[in-house]
């Protein structure tokens, strides 16, 4: 297994969301999975999550989980000259309640994986 493979497979289990767009997805195994572009105005279905992102101040999303699980997850700024930048976040609640995350850094897009089931609302 070379280096180049594992950033592939990495990337390719997560969602990347350019800013301006929303996406519904569902989660499996930790990663987002049915991911479709939507409405920012979309409601997500039972078990599904909603993401948007914005640029405002630096880079946000706004995420709507509609599963009865919260989660923590990473999620990684991509900057414009396509570095990562990996950023903190916080507990993804459960039960149709929103979420915002805010970072100073300008970003061109945000990737999300990593989810992992938790009762805990520690930021990580």
């Amino acid at each position: 297994m070379t280096l180049p493979f594992l950033l592939t497979a990495a990337i390719a289990a997560s969602l990347t969301v350019q800013p301006g767009t929303s996406w519904l997805f569902r989660i499996e195994q930790g990663r987002p999975v049915n991911a479709q572009r939507v409405a920012a105005s979309a409601v997500p279905a039972p078990g599904e999550i909603r993401i948007t992102a914005k640029r405002m101040m630096g880079t946000m999303i706004t995420v709507l989980n509609n599963s009865r699980q919260a989660y923590t997850y990473r999620a990684t700024l991509i900057a414009a000259d396509g570095k990562a930048i990996v950023a903190k976040s916080c507990v993804l609640p459960a039960n149709n309640r929103l979420a915002m995350e805010s970072w100073p850094q300008v970003a061109v897009a945000v990737r999300v994986g990593d989810f992992k089931p938790t009762r805990d609302a520690n930021c990580r």
